[in-house]
C-alpha cells in the first residue's frame, strides 16, 4: 500500500528579492514565518505500519533548518535570490540524497502564498 507522509517545519527569516524593481515591496528587506512541508511517498511496511519514521525526516532536514532559521536568506550560499521557489529548490537539492522517497517540497511564505517543487 502506497502512502504519502508530510512533515511540516517552520523557520523565521528575512530576505529581499534583489532582481525586482526598486519600488516593489518585496525588493525591500522584510521577514516571514516560513512553513516547509517535506513530503515523502513509498510503500507502507506491513510489519511496522509506516513508510518511514517522521524522526528520520526531521533528522534529514535539521541541518538545513539550522542554516535558515533566524538568518538573512540572501547571505545563505545558493539563496542570493531567495524567492519561495528558489528556497524550495535549495531544500530539495540538499534533502533528496538523504531522503530518496522525497516527492515534494512546499515552501509557504504566508498562509496564502506557497511554492511547490516536485523535482526536476
Amino acid at each position: 500500500m502506497k502512502m504519502e507522509l508530510r512533515k511540516t517545519f517552520q523557520f523565521e527569516a528575512a530576505h529581499l528579492l534583489p532582481h525586482l524593481p526598486e519600488d516593489h515591496k518585496c525588493r525591500r528587506l522584510h521577514g516571514h514565518s516560513f512553513m516547509v512541508d517535506v513530503v515523502v511517498e513509498g510503500e507502507c511496511d506491513p510489519k511496522l505500519g509506516w513508510v518511514m519514521d517522521y524522526a528520520d525526516i526531521k533528522q534529514a532536514f535539521d541541518p538545513y533548518w539550522k542554516q535558515l532559521d533566524h538568518y538573512y536568506l540572501n547571505e545563505v550560499p545558493g539563496l542570493e535570490n531567495p524567492t519561495s521557489e528558489n528556497v524550495a529548490i535549495w531544500i530539495w537539492d540538499r534533502l533528496k540524497p538523504a531522503l530518496p522517497l522525497l516527492t515534494e517540497v512546499v515552501v509557504a511564505e504566508t498562509c496564502t502564498a506557497r511554492a511547490v517543487y516536485r523535482g526536476a
